[in-house]
């Protein structure tokens, strides 16, 4: 176990913000792990580097940060209804997506491209496309750094919402199982179902079938499609620098919604199965003028007012602090219009 020291992590964000890591630990085998778990450093301040896919730095990381990269993915077992495949916290989702695919298990295909590491999937609750994260769950093996102790979860004990899980949420008292700060994902394991069925219920989705004429697409199908729509809206990170959606779509009553729409007809929003009603955060924002706006550096994308991108690039990146005085002005601006208080995705470190 090397930990090393004063670590670049422009590279290791998708924003492409320069700062440094003042300690970085590599955590590449099991073996790696069991030595953190013995070590008295586990206890210490510290911060979990999975992709960088999600979050916005705002300075030099003075806590220990810790790197995943685990790798392995494999098919544990199988029943008549479904394969249980398993992949290792540090791979990378959209390639591990294809990898399933090119097996044979479908399921996966709507969360195509997304950004990041597959231990960072159940922490987020990744969706898209009529997809989320929990619908093909099957459990999670991880390690407590405060106990030492190996751990596994089940859909239920990680306690998905929309956007959201256990692992976001602290310990408030000795009831509340808040794993924040304190578990490391190691390995995700995923039911894929032997019956599959295309979910194209989503608008975007649908439009692609209406333009193709294909009645019942293949699980590959969707995959393009859905690889298609996101190259259309979303910014390459590897070329604009970007955390993909920084703002959670929030949800409102039945009242509340009328009560918008009453003032802006145009709102777009979308009826959930427990009465709430979703807005999308996109035309919010869109709504109060802020596509193509800039703070410094920091800017929301001309295609997609959903996503705030780092202009400057490498060479002449923003800052975190230009990307939080950003999104605040976002916030601010589309409460005062519409009373809604839009929620970030991102982690602030």
């Amino acid at each position: 176990m090397i930990i090393e020291t004063q670590v670049p992590l422009q590279a290791h964000n998708t924003f492409g913000i320069a700062a440094k890591a003042e300690r970085l630990l590599r955590l590449r085998s099991m073996e790696d792990v069991a030595a953190l778990l013995t070590d008295p450093i586990r206890t210490e301040p510290h911060f979990v580097l999975g992709g960088g896919s999600n979050i916005v730095i705002t300075g030099d990381i003075k806590p220990l940060v810790i790197k995943v990269e685990l790798k392995g993915k494999q098919l544990v077992s199988e029943d008549d209804k479904a394969w249980i495949v398993q992949a290792a916290a540090g791979e990378d989702w959209h390639d591990f997506v294809a990898w399933t695919l090119e097996k044979g298990w479908p399921g996966l295909e709507n969360l195509a491209m997304i950004p990041g590491l597959v231990g960072a999937s159940p922490v987020q609750n990744i969706g898209a496309y009529g997809v989320e994260l929990q619908d093909r769950f099957e459990s999670l093996d991880a390690v407590d750094l405060q106990t030492g102790q190996h751990f596994t979860l089940d859909a239920a004990q990680c306690a998905f919402g929309y956007r959201d899980s256990i692992f976001k949420h602290q310990a408030s008292d000795k009831r509340d199982l808040g794993l924040l700060g304190r578990a490391l994902i190691t390995q995700v394991r995923f039911r894929l179902p032997k019956k599959w069925k295309a979910d194209i219920g989503y608008a975007d989705l649908e439009k692609k079938q209406a333009q193709t004429g294909i009645a019942n697409p293949t699980a590959q199908q969707v995959f393009d499609w859905v690889c298609d729509i996101r190259r259309a809206k979303l910014p390459n990170p590897q070329v604009v620098g970007n955390a993909g959606s920084f703002f959670k779509n929030p949800t409102v009553t039945p009242e509340q919604c009328a009560d918008i729409i009453a003032r802006e007809p145009r709102l777009v929003h979308y009826h959930l199965s427990d009465g709430r009603i979703k807005l999308a955060a996109a035309w919010l924002i869109d709504a109060c003028g802020w596509r193509g706006k800039s703070v410094g550096n920091a800017a929301v994308y001309d295609k997609q007012a959903l996503v705030i991108i780092n202009k400057g690039g490498r060479d002449s990146p923003c800052t975190g602090g230009e990307v939080v005085t950003l999104a605040k002005a976002i916030q601010t601006s589309v409460y005062e219009r519409f009373g809604i208080q839009l929620e970030p995705e991102p982690v602030v470190v």
